[in-house]
């Protein structure tokens, strides 16, 4: 399910150049599609981050992925940029309700000892489709036929056999059932300290994510000079591989240690991303990717990991859709700020300033975790868990 909601999330980004050509489109209109994905989310997260606690796991991951599949027509038949923010919508609507039960139940399936395992697993799973998704559709708007509809048509095939599997899984719903009504934004008391850093390191990994997927094919085209969808789908494709590897290799690293490692490789990726900018060389590109992918891994299975520790079983759910709401917000401001300053400036002075912003909170969370060691016995014991 993860997998899949990553999938749908960057099937897009290597086609963003192809849209803007044929329409006419400046930078920020196309930011802006992308954006429409965590807006969407930042609206049913509130209202609905709770389903799955009140309804079960399954049926609303069934919910999440039929909006999806939805989604997926509306891009394929898209006769203007109308459709594409309107699938955007679907897409983040789906991922709403998706995501957050699918993440809960990767805990309470847990089949390991370490609580870790969960969140790797996530991140994992997240990567791996993300990976998929930007190979796929580089290779197939490159070299097959109806570049704009092909990788649509396969991301809903899989929509499709996801939902028969989930159909197969036993039924979760709770015994005891509640009637729905809008959560309140809350955390639990107790945890506050560690979910405002679990919540900023998250959020550091999405605003990354943010600049990869909206701008980075229209980056690597202007600035490396390559018109090719197969070549500019691959390097973007390596940082989800870069994603998927650094999280199995740090699987047994700390929750706290990953949210630090994950700001320090932030500030050297962005440092990248600016002399890839400057210079336009494919190797720095590359580099970008790697260490890029690097640190959203980290920054995310550590932001992960700590919430996961901390967080009441029976405020799970909503306090996991909480933590992506945030994490939404700052995803989709960096992605309309970015496209703005690209429109009314130029793709370098947007790429400064984003980097200058993002390598800030990087800066701040650094801060916060080492304050956090000093607040309390029970909150340094809640960070390092």
């Amino acid at each position: 399910m993860l997998a899949l909601v990553l999938w749908s999330s960057g099937a897009p980004s290597t086609l963003y150049p192809t849209y803007a050509e044929k329409w006419d489109l400046a930078p920020v209109v196309m930011t802006s599609v992308f954006a429409t994905y965590p807006l969407a989310l930042i609206v049913v997260l509130p209202l609905f981050g709770n389903l799955s606690d009140l309804y079960g796991r399954r049926m609303v991951m069934i919910g999440g992925v039929t909006l999806i599949a939805l989604s997926t027509l509306l891009f394929a038949v898209a006769p203007n940029v109308g459709f594409l923010f309107a699938g955007r919508a679907l897409q983040g609507i789906g991922s709403g309700l998706a995501m957050g039960a699918a993440t809960v139940s990767l805990i309470e399936n847990n089949p390991r000892i370490n609580p870790r395992f969960a969140s790797t697993t996530a991140t994992v799973a997240t990567a791996t489709g993300l990976t998929m998704a930007l190979l796929a559709s580089g290779l197939m708007a490159q070299y097959a036929p109806l570049p704009l509809v092909l990788s649509y048509i396969v991301l809903l095939v899989l929509a499709i056999a996801t939902t028969a599997a989930l159909l197969m899984t036993p039924g979760d719903r709770p015994e005891v059932r509640q009637r729905w009504r809008p959560q309140s934004p809350k955390v639990p008391h107790g945890i506050r300290m560690s979910f405002l850093i679990a919540t900023l390191s998250v959020a550091l990994a999405f605003s990354m994510g943010a600049i990869f997927l909206s701008l980075g094919a229209h980056m690597i085209a202007q600035f490396a000079q390559t018109d090719n969808r197969a070549i500019i789908g691959s390097l973007l494709a390596s940082s989800s591989v870069a994603i998927c590897l650094t999280a199995l290799l740090a699987v047994r690293v700390s929750a706290r240690s990953q949210v630090w490692a994950g700001a320090v490789l932030t500030v050297i990726s962005l440092a990248l991303m600016v002399g890839a900018s400057m210079f336009g060389s494919s190797v720095l590109f590359l580099s970008w990717c790697l260490v890029g992918g690097s640190a959203y891994s980290l920054a995310f299975t550590g932001g992960l990991g700590l919430i996961n520790s901390v967080a009441p079983e029976r405020h799970r759910g909503a306090t996991l859709s909480l933590l992506y709401l945030i994490a939404y917000v700052f995803q989709a401001a960096t992605a309309i700020g970015v496209g703005a300053l690209a429109t009314s400036g130029t793709l370098s002075t947007a790429v400064i300033a984003a980097a200058a912003t993002l390598a800030g909170l990087c800066i701040l969370a650094v801060v916060l975790l080492k304050i956090s060691t000093h607040v309390s016995p029970q909150a340094a014991r809640a960070v390092n868990a």
